[in-house]
């Protein structure tokens, strides 16, 4: 059994018997974030993209678990520069790790760290196909709605999709509504929600649609909060 936790925002603990993998980890101002970087214990962090949003707390949480970031390559190599181990992949690469197969796929978004001093170009932005104790879990980072969803449903067999429902920077309702459709997953989890007013939703509605509409179940999972695959 597979466990996910929902830690807000994009941020995800996943946990199984083969490890402990979090994603895009961004807790230290994250103002519906409950966990504290130093209580988070992992094997591996997974990054998405490069704002600072999904990067987060990944270095703080990195070094103290001696644990490897796998990132597209650009990313990868920022965040060696800061000190941490990790291994570079880019979209449509996979990878059987001792935690999970891992698998990028194609995102449409943007990816640069920005901070108060520089604006650093880090590569394409993706989403990752997880497989963990036989369960795959596609997180698709931040993104619009984009064609390539319905190969991935029709190529894969999705347990849990976690999608951002957002709007503003990502899909929106409607738009997600239509990746459910074309992924297919046995679950959704809406997540890039509510972390601002900018891109207040309400998970609900989109879960009651989710319903009415595809053969998914949906699960508004609160900060904290847990579910089993």
């Amino acid at each position: 059994m597979v466990k996910i936790t929902f830690l807000g925002h994009a941020a995800v603990l996943i946990e199984g018997k083969q490890g402990r993998v979090a994603v895009d980890p961004f807790l230290t101002g994250n103002p519906i974030a409950k966990a504290k970087p130093e209580e988070i214990q992992v094997d591996a962090i997974l990054v998405t993209h490069g704002h600072s949003d999904h990067v987060g707390d990944t270095v703080a949480i990195a070094k103290n678990n001696n644990a490897m970031v796998v990132a597209p390559y650009e990313l990868a190599n920022f965040l060696a520069s800061q000190g941490v181990s990790v291994h570079p992949m880019h979209i449509g690469g996979s990878r059987e790790f001792a935690f999970a197969w891992v698998k990028l796929t194609t995102a449409s978004h943007g990816s640069a760290y920005v901070d108060e001093e520089k604006t650093v170009y880090t590569g394409n932005p993706c989403g990752f196909l997880i497989k963990m104790d036989g369960k795959l879990i596609y997180h698709a980072g931040d993104t619009g709605l984009i064609a390539d969803m319905e190969i991935l449903g029709r190529l894969h067999k999705i347990d849990v999709a976690l999608l951002p429902i957002g709007d503003n920077f990502t899909m929106g309702p409607d738009d997600a509504l239509e990746a459910v459709k074309m992924l297919k997953p046995k679950a959704v989890i809406p997540m890039h929600y509510n972390t601002w007013d900018l891109i207040a939703q309400d998970p609900q509605a989109f879960c009651s649609r989710v319903k009415a509409e595809t053969n998914s179940q949906c699960v508004v999972l609160e900060v904290g909060g847990t579910y089993e695959v």
